[in-house]
């Protein structure tokens, strides 16, 4: 075997909203039209598993549907990012990746920000309204990352529920608390559990 054929060493998959970001973004956007408060309820219910992410989901992008896609742009990009997590992102940018439930039109911003690889849920907008095409599977996306770029591990950083097979996939597994508490199936499927960007960055290098 050539050096050339060699697996890399490690990729990292982050989640985003919660973990990239300092903020989750749906409730960011829903201000827009006065829907903070409930969208924040509905966003926290998902993520901490006490509903299902996809139908959840779905309703949580139609409430949001009629917002125009530059006023969602202008608002994400203005969403902070973990300034330790976006710099080891930018330090490490060929072995990292996103893997978020979030929508790819609205997301671009970030992804733009942070100039790594990102694998998201995909809409289009059809006379104005948006329409919902497809949600991200991220356990899926990461073997099929892990496939694609012969890793010889994966390491996972994630909050939510939704991020609990895509932790349980993973070599390594850390749910992320530095937004709000990781929930309890993401903790279960984790191997670490870190609190905040800088520890996060420390730990990853230390891998």
């Amino acid at each position: 075997m050539t050096s050339q054929s060699l697996p890399k060493d490690t990729a990292f998959c982050f989640d985003l909203d919660g973990t990239i970001t300092q903020t989750e973004l749906l409730p960011l956007i829903a201000a827009e039209i006065g829907l903070e408060r409930d969208m924040a309820a509905l966003t926290k219910a998902a993520m901490e598993g006490r509903t299902a992410f996809e139908p959840s989901f779905r309703h949580r992008c139609q409430l949001l549907s009629e917002i125009p896609p530059d006023t969602i742009r202008r608002v994400i990009s203005d969403a902070p990012l973990d300034p330790h997590i976006l710099g080891f992102i930018h330090e490490n940018r060929e072995d990292c990746f996103i893997l978020t439930g979030n929508l790819d039109i609205w997301i671009a911003p970030i992804i733009e920000r942070c100039g790594c690889r990102a694998y998201a849920s995909e809409g289009m907008y059809t006379h104005g309204t948006l329409e919902l095409t497809t949600i991200l599977n991220k356990a899926a996306t990461l073997r099929r990352i892990a496939e694609t770029f012969d890793y010889r591990r994966i390491i996972a950083i994630g909050d939510g529920a939704n991020d609990a097979d895509m932790l349980s996939e993973a070599t390594i597994a850390i749910a992320f608390g530095g937004v709000h508490p990781p929930a309890a199936s993401a903790i279960h499927a984790a191997d670490h559990v870190v609190y905040d960007g800088k520890a996060l960055c420390s730990l990853l290098k230390s891998l």
